[in-house]
């Protein structure tokens, strides 16, 4: 669409003089809401997605690229959303994910490394007649379909 495309520009220009800086997602919902998730390696902070909103808006308006009433909201993904980019995944080593596979089975542990073909997890095994226990895991990106970081309150 080129609506997304105009944007994924816009926002690449915005942030071209931040490489801590990079665009995860644009979605234009059917409500005339557009959606623009940007992240960084270290986060990403209110001022940064202002000023992205503010640039993205004011290009969007002058050039008027989308000709109704529309709401743009720019923010990081949000806690529930899946990780999209390799890029996603380094930043999250260490910590606890659930990775989806294709086939449907469901893996759960800490993220130990990434590499361009995959993933590393330590998740529990289980041993048949045994207590289940950790081990290294590998699971490459075309097997996965979904992978979210996991919260814990403890």
């Amino acid at each position: 669409m080129q609506v997304e495309k105009r944007v994924k520009e816009l926002v690449e220009e915005k942030i071209a003089d931040r490489p801590e800086l990079f665009l995860v997602d644009i979605k234009m919902l059917p409500n005339n809401k557009l959606i623009i998730h940007v992240d960084g390696d270290e986060g990403i902070n209110i001022q940064d997605c202002a000023a992205i909103s503010r640039h993205v808006g004011f290009h969007l308006e002058e050039e008027s690229v989308i000709e109704k009433a529309y709401n743009l909201e720019v923010s990081s993904p949000g806690i529930g959303e899946p990780l999209k980019l390799t890029r996603q995944y380094h930043k999250n080593i260490g910590r606890e994910l659930s990775v989806k596979l294709e086939g449907g089975e469901v893996k759960e542990g800490k993220l130990l490394s990434v590499d361009d073909n995959g993933i590393v997890i330590e998740a529990k095994v289980k041993v048949k007649g045994k207590k289940a226990e950790l081990a290294e895991t590998s699971v490459g990106f075309n097997n996965i379909t979904e992978t979210k970081v996991l919260i814990s309150f403890k």
